[in-house]
């Protein structure tokens, strides 16, 4: 594989080598949306399990992919994230493969959920390994200069693949059955690899490795105030559309779209605000509007104020990763960037767990006023946090 360094490239021709890097995990996710909203029909109805077993077939994939966010950031030190993202999206087309296998196998339905719990095993890992392999890749190849950039762009592949990989996956479930997700899942990763094959490389940085547990500790309170806000999307995207039922509007599917269409654009219009005005306060104003957002749907007397609450969560969380991961990568050195990012996502998996059962405690007595009320109180936290980081850190770096 050809190694290069990055050349500092500017205006379009950096925002194209960027988008040649996170073009990889636009494939990757788009597996992942393929598989998201077939999955649990596919257990349920197909193979005949109840419920439970149809969530521990979505949910199997979120663990390996907690799991193996350190192995991930090793590899994109060690190794160079070209070979972490190459592993990742070879272990996304061994899910797709473990997916049609698991489809033929239908007729015997223990055998086919093992395998499909094997397929959701090697898709968490292909997540962690694309997500920071792609990155610390784009990163290395236009400069640490750029990593906010660099990030922001990889969340509008990461969300964009998401919502155009469900419905997709849906209809050609429909048409053609269960074994065409995993037929096309395969079909993608085998045009990413021979793709990212001919791409450069990035410069694998020398220098001293630090254990994991010490840049967990370094990057801990920023994955923490990441954890916080993070908090507020998983209630939306969990719960708003029983929360739209029990209060008898329509709309919840147009919220969620409205809240995703303003996370991506506001990535793509203000990405560059992170580079110009520091992470600390970029995530300030953005803990600051989600907050907002969240209060707004806690009290929303209509599905239109309800749909604005939406509107200002996902404007106001769609800079917090970037924000806040520009200034956790920098708390180490250029050797273990990869690591850092790898420990640092390891908060969105934990905030994301965590909404669910939270959530469902919360609104067990069918009032989700209090749901987004204290996910509010969450983002009010994340603010004091982000404040005393700057206070600590922010002024003495600048």
């Amino acid at each position: 594989m050809t190694t290069a360094t990055h050349d500092e490239p500017q205006g379009l021709r950096l925002t194209w080598r960027i988008v040649q890097i996170v073009s990889f995990t636009f494939l990757a996710y788009l597996v992942i949306g393929l598989q998201l909203a077939v999955l649990p029909p596919f257990v349920h109805g197909d193979l005949g399990y109840g419920a439970v077993l149809a969530g521990l077939g979505v949910s199997t994939q979120y663990v390996a992919t907690f799991l193996s966010r350190g192995f991930a950031g090793r590899t994109s030190d060690t190794a160079g994230p070209k070979r972490a993202a190459m592993i990742g999206m070879a272990a996304c087309g061994v899910s797709a493969a473990l997916m049609i296998v698991a489809a033929l196998l239908r007729p015997w339905p223990l055998a086919s959920f093992a395998l499909l719990l094997a397929g959701r095993l090697a898709l968490g890992v292909g997540e962690s390994c694309v997500g920071t392999g792609c990155i610390m890749w784009g990163i290395g190849r236009v400069g640490p200069a750029h990593t906010a950039k660099v990030i922001s762009w990889n969340g509008v592949a990461t969300y964009g693949a998401l919502a155009a990989g469900a419905p997709l996956g849906v209809q050609l479930a429909g048409t053609f059955g269960f074994v065409a997700i995993g037929i096309a899942g395969a079909l993608l990763m085998v045009a990413g690899l021979l793709l990212g094959w001919r791409r450069p490389a990035a410069k694998v940085e020398a220098g001293e490795r630090l254990p994991m547990h010490h840049v967990f500790g370094r990057v801990f309170p920023y994955g923490m105030g990441l954890a916080l806000g993070a908090v507020g999307f998983g209630a939306l995207a969990t719960f708003v559309t029983l929360y739209y039922a029990a209060m008898g509007w329509s709309g919840a599917a147009a919220t969620l779209s409205v809240f995703g269409a303003c996370f991506v654009g506001v990535r793509l219009v203000l990405g560059g605000a992170i580079s110009r005005f520091g992470g600390y306060r970029v995530a300030l104003v953005s803990f600051t509007v989600e907050c907002v957002g969240l209060i707004v749907l806690a009290a929303a007397g209509s599905s239109a104020m309800a749909m604005f609450g939406g509107a200002l969560t996902g404007i106001g969380f769609s800079l917090i990763f970037p924000a806040l991961g520009v200034e956790a990568v920098q708390r180490v050195t250029l050797s273990n960037r990869g690591s850092a990012l790898g420990a640092y996502s390891v908060f969105t998996d934990l905030a994301l767990g965590v909404a669910g059962p939270l959530g469902g405690w919360l609104v067990s007595g069918g009032r989700y006023g209090p749901l987004f009320a204290t996910a509010a109180a969450f983002s009010v936290i994340a603010m004091a946090l982000t404040a005393w980081l700057y206070l600590n850190h922010g002024r003495r770096t600048a």
